[in-house]
Order: C-alpha cells, then structure tokens, then sequence
C-alpha cells in the first residue's frame, strides 16, 4: 500500500487583506498557522490503519470535556488544542 499525504494547512484566519501586483487587486487572507501538536498515532498493529491527529491553538481545561482531557493527557501535551485534525 502506498503513502498518501493530505495537503492540508491547520490554522485560524487572521483577517482580510488585499495585495496589489501592476494594476491588479488580488484579495488574500491572512491565516495563523501556529505550532501544531501530535496528539494520536494510529498504528497498523493495533488500529488496523496508519493515521496521525494533530491539535492547534489552546483553550481553557475549565471549556474541555472530560472525555478531550483524558484524550490529550494521555498525550502528554502540556496545553489542551483548542482544533484538532
């Protein structure tokens, strides 16, 4: 079985903006594209699939359910990702 990899970016958008090449206006957003955290491997052993679960941003633990803290405590990160993909 091949590798495939998904082309994505894990990130919150900042803001509008435009840029100008010549006369030409080009709209663009502006995205944060911060530290983003291994939270899970999925083994082929144990899952029957290989995958990886990324988290981004942070949030409060007092706005976590119990069943995400438990997730990313097992982990070991030292903040709680606010998305995770």
């Amino acid at each position: 079985m091949a590798n495939k990899m998904l082309n994505i970016i894990l990130g919150t958008k900042l803001k509008m903006s435009q840029a100008f090449e010549g006369n030409v206006r080009t709209p663009i957003t502006l995205i944060e594209a911060g530290p983003c955290v291994v939270t899970q491997i999925k083994t082929e052993t144990k899952d029957g699939y290989q995958a990886v679960q990324l988290g981004f941003g942070s949030k409060k633990l007092k706005n976590t359910s119990k069943a995400q803290e438990g997730h990313t405590k097992k982990a070991a990160t030292k903040t709680q990702p606010r998305f995770f993909a």
